[in-house]
This record gives C-alpha cells, structure tokens and sequence, in this order.
C-alpha cells in the first residue's frame, strides 16, 4: 500500500522547504505539489525539494482534484503546505487502513507563540474525533479508490474539505490518528485568536444549516480583510 502525498499550494515559498522534508517516509511513492499561481518562487523551491509540480486553477479543491488525477498510489494524502507531517505516519496511514478505514486524518498541533493555541489545537482534535469532520489542517487521507469513487473534492471555494469527510463518513468507517500534524497558527495570530475562532465557528454553522459555501466564501474574505 503505496502513498502519493498531494499538496496545494499559493505563496507558501517559507513553508514549502520544511513541509517535503516532513513528507519524507518509505511507503509514500511520490508528493505532487500543485501550485495555484504562485508568485514567491514556491514551485522552485518545490522541485528542489524532490516533488513533482504540476499547475491548476487557483482553489484548493480544484488543486487537490488536478494532483489526486496524476497520483498513481493507493492512497492519497492531502497536506496542507504549512503543515507538516510526524514521523511514523505512513505505517500509521497503512495500519488504519488495513484495519478497514476508509480513510481518515491526524490530530493536530499548531505552530506560534499565543498561549490560546495550544488550546485551540486541543479543541480542534476533539471536535473532529467527536463528529468525524475534520479540516484540511489535520492532514485528510482516503483510499484513491474511493475518492475515485466519491468523485474527489466537491468544486467549493470553501469547506471542500468538511463536504469530503461527510461522504467518507457514509461510504465507512474513518481513522481519527492519535498523531498529531503541525501546522502554521499565523491565521489565529494575524487575525486574532478569539475572532478566528468565532468566525470558523460561525461558518461552519452556517454551512450546516445549508448556507452555500460561496456565500461563505464571500464572508470569509470579507471578515478577514477588516
């Protein structure tokens, strides 16, 4: 049971480096690094870094959906790329799925100097682990056979990734991985911790409650540009 790791990427020339080193691990048969139109040099920095780099239209969905179409492993994962993986998660991605998940994603830490961080990384993992919804950030994985199956990522501007796991959650059982990935907590710093937090919250919430996630979208640029 081979890996392909897919990572989306938009300006991430900081990150990159540190995300394909993490990605390192024998069962993964190749990382695809599909970049959305960067200006930063982050495809550079991608191939020398040994991943294989492609272009698709900016979005995350759209982007994972381009990588998952050239991945030849039997698994993808969807990395994030500020968020870096543990060791060991290959043979804990197998061992969940040869268990008979479906797929599945990883607890999480966050990456910055506030004290509510950690906090709110605590939170993130048991909400997840409660609802069987998890978010990009938690390093999502699924059999490529039954995202084929599922048709990949829905074309969202947002919440992609909670419209996934929701079809994951019916077509089986998913793994919550006790290992936790590590990921940048420059959004709750840069825009506050607390009103990260609510606006997460509230969107979420909305999308529950059937609002469209390009409404959603609209919203979020909008808040996060006060």
């Amino acid at each position: 049971m081979t890996i392909s790791i897919v990572v989306p990427a938009l300006d991430e020339a900081d990150e990159i480096g540190a995300t394909l080193a993490s990605a390192r691990d024998p069962s993964v048969r190749e990382v695809i690094v599909v970049d959305g139109g960067s200006r930063d040099g982050t495809p550079e920095r991608a191939a020398a870094a040994g991943a294989r780099v492609v272009h698709a239209a900016r979005g995350r969905a759209s982007q994972m959906n381009a990588g998952a179409a050239l991945a030849r492993g039997d698994v993808l994962l969807f990395l994030h790329a500020d968020t870096r993986l543990p060791p060991g998660f290959g043979p804990a991605v197998r061992a969940a799925l040869a268990d008979g998940a479906v797929g599945g994603r990883f607890d999480v830490v966050l990456r910055g100097a506030h004290p509510l961080l950690a906090v709110v990384a605590r939170l993130m993992s048991l909400r997840s682990r409660l609802t069987g919804i998890s978010t990009g950030d938690q390093a999502i994985f699924v059999r490529r056979d039954v995202f084929e199956r599922l048709g990949g990522f829905a074309p969202l501007p947002l919440m992609e990734d909670v419209e996934l796991c929701r079809r994951l959650m019916r077509a089986g059982r998913t793994a919550a991985l006790r290992l936790r990935v590590e990921t940048s907590g420059r959004r709750w710093e840069e825009h506050g911790v607390v009103r990260t937090i609510v606006l997460m919250w509230t969107l979420r919430l909305a999308y529950a409650c059937g609002v469209p996630a390009e409404r959603l979208a609209r919203a979020y640029r909008t808040r996060r540009a006060r």
